[in-house]
């Protein structure tokens, strides 16, 4: 059914698109309601699958998926799952039925490639040809389309997010915003009911699960936290239920299955597992080893138990992601459920038990985030009301300063959009270059967290240590993708840099990530602040070594020998790998060792610089050094946080 009549001079139709792993939805705003289009399959729903066949033809939805089990190698599912990741990191699955262009070494942090035989795809290529599908339904229903609102799970990364703008550009879309799919499904349910108040969205969709604490109020959406798994879904129960089938027959856990039965067991698992949303009993034949077919019947209870351990994976992301946002789960007014997954009876119950309520479902949880989508594209297009979305960012974001530690400049829960900046100073004389190394996550030292760029800002003039400021500027757009801005203040030097890393986030990261930060909490600060103290001991040392060449001829009898014993038990020291304090109790020993000496060579400093010149001049020369005394008393001040060369 067309929504407008046919009128070439009809006016663009903002859309919202929500790209999903099992399905995709179109949608848009008609008289102030959401409303699903219809795609090329004909229903609301478009299976998230293409098909490349002969001489470049493409199938998108249910035309490309019967083609799943007679050609697997060409046919690519859930590519959602792919968007921007790496070699290094996409899992392994015997029964995952796509093949990967072989890397070399130094393509492991590459894109991945979907192996067609005759040529070959990327995940952006491939979400194109789906976004490019349900851009052509709109079209031909809203005659002109303007710009879209594109979904993605809150939990993508960076890289993952580019990716999906990559692929809408490729479609030829112009994307409005990127929106998180528990937000756009909190805007469709407030928007819907004019509800205010305290809510979670439970998110389990067919390859990524999301968890949002958020407040609605007055057309305000605040999210409070965030969290979830952006390798978890449907795809991964229909995956268990086909290796529990296949045991059955016969298959060890293991095995390599043969790419013919993995595609007829995934498939028989999937019927399976939609038909037990309604029956506690279903049928269904699945490939025998050796040849043939069996009958299987699987029940309720069996699936459930399968599920189990997926469902307490949500659990821990739910418990943490309330934490996060200072409630418990009897302040919230609602659950809202999205994602087809959550139709699965043994889902419900389990958000039931886990939250103390029964969870919200008045809203069809598969067509929700794109009603949501479909709002915010009316709004941010002048044709809807007028929303406000703040969102956060789910991880923080940070440099590495000398010593390995980090400075993180945005904290992860950060409100977005966002922008803050940092201030550093260079660590060696004459350094002429700072090297920027922005990371992602959240311990303290730049090896336990993601990277997601490195770039250097040359052209610095040669200055002592500490006189030369960089500041660094980062900025996270609506969209949750990160510009890094540093600048030279003396110089006025400037770099602009889009952080676009070429790959994603592994599987458990982000999960591991904050589990790892509260786990190491302690380690890691003490590493932290052993990181800062043998920067700070290093300086020290070159200062005095330095020195001793300098103004050797300012030294008591016994002066050196205290000096140089002090100097030698700092490096030893460092030598050992002792803790913090005591580097800190070395340097103080040295410092009290050369204060003395440290005096007499400030009195010959003065001295020459007073000498030969009249009272004006030195007046002039005092107003100078009160300048740069201040100018010390901040160098000292941001002394541990100096950038590498």
């Amino acid at each position: 059914m067309l929504l407008d009549i046919f009128d070439p001079k009809a006016p663009p139709r903002a859309i919202g698109i929500d790209l999903g792993t099992t399905n995709s939805i179109v949608a848009v705003v008609t008289d102030e309601r959401p409303q699903a289009l219809l795609t090329c399959d004909g229903g609301a729903l478009l299976p998230s699958v293409v098909h490349f066949g002969d001489h470049g033809s493409v199938l998108v939805g249910r035309a490309a998926e019967a083609h799943l089990e007679r050609e697997p190698e060409r046919t690519i599912a859930s590519v959602k799952r792919f968007m921007g990741r790496s070699y290094a990191d996409h899992m392994t699955d015997s029964l995952r039925r796509v093949r990967f262009v072989p890397p070399s070494d130094a393509d492991a942090n590459r894109t991945l490639r979907f192996d067609l035989g005759d040529r070959s795809v990327t995940p952006v290529e491939v979400s194109a040809e789906i976004l490019r599908s349900l851009k052509t339904s709109a079209r031909d229903q809203l005659t002109h389309v303007g710009g879209a609102v594109i979904t993605v799970p809150a939990y993508f990364d960076d890289a993952q997010r580019q990716a999906t703008k990559d692929a809408a550009r490729l479609a030829g879309l112009d994307v409005l915003r990127l929106l998180n799919e528990p937000t756009a499904a909190a805007v469709a349910y407030g928007l819907e009911r004019r509800a205010d108040g305290l809510f979670a969205v439970y998110d389990l969709g067919g390859g990524t699960f999301d968890i949002t604490v958020l407040e609605l109020q007055a057309g305000v959406f605040q999210v409070k936290s965030t969290g979830g798994d952006s390798q978890l879904g449907g795809d991964d129960i229909d995956r268990l239920l086909a290796r529990d089938l296949l045991s059955a027959q016969g298959f060890a856990a293991d095995e390599d299955v043969p790419p013919p039965v993995a595609s007829l067991a995934l498939g028989a698992a999937r019927r399976i597992k939609h038909g037990l949303t309604d029956a506690q009993l279903v049928e269904s034949v699945l490939p025998k080893r050796g040849g043939g077919e069996v009958t299987v019947t699987l029940d309720r209870a069996r699936l459930a138990e399968l599920c189990t351990p997926l469902l307490e994976r949500t659990g821990q992301a739910c418990r943490r992601a309330l934490r996060d946002a200072e409630v418990q789960a009897a302040d919230l007014h609602g659950v809202i459920l999205v994602g087809g997954s959550t139709r699965m009876p043994a889902v419900r119950e389990y958000v039931e038990r886990l939250f103390g309520r029964a969870p919200l479902s008045d809203l069809d949880p598969e067509l929700v985030v794109a009603y949501g989508a479909a709002l915010s594209a009316a709004a941010l297009s002048g044709q809807g009301d007028d929303v406000l979305l703040l969102d956060v960012l789910p991880l923080s974001l940070g440099v590495e300063t000398m010593g390995g530690g980090v400075d993180k400049i945005l904290p992860r829960n950060t409100t977005i959009p966002a922008g803050a900046r940092s201030t550093f100073t260079t660590y060696a004389d004459n350094q002429t270059g700072f090297e920027l190394h922005v990371v992602q996550g959240e311990r303290e030292l730049a090896k336990d967290c993601r990277s997601l760029a490195r770039f250097t800002l040359k052209g610095i003039p040669a200055m002592p240590a500490g006189l030369a400021r960089l500041e660094v500027h980062f900025d996270v757009d609506e969209n949750g993708l990160l510009t890094v801005r540093a600048r030279e203040t003396t110089t006025g030097r400037e770099q602009v840099v889009e952080v676009r890393p070429s790959y994603g986030l592994s599987e458990d990261m982000i999960e591991d990530m904050l589990i790892d930060a509260l786990e190491h909490g302690e380690t890691d600060l003490e590493e932290r602040r052993r990181a800062d103290a043998v920067v700070e001991a290093n300086r020290v040392l070159a200062a005095t070594l330095k020195s001793l060449g300098s103004d050797a001829d300012l030294l008591e009898p016994d002066e050196r020998e205290r000096i140089l014993q002090a100097v030698t038990a700092l490096q030893a020291a460092l030598a050992e790998g002792v803790s913090a304090s005591l580097i800190q109790s070395r340097m103080e020993t040295l410092d009290l060792a050369t204060a003395d000496w440290a005096g007499r060579r400030m009195n010959r400093a003065i001295f020459g610089a007073l000498s030969g010149h009249g009272v004006s001049e030195i007046e002039r020369n005092v107003e100078g050094a009160r300048g740069v005394e201040s100018h010390v008393e901040e160098h000292e001040a941001n002394r541990a946080r100096r950038a590498g060369p």
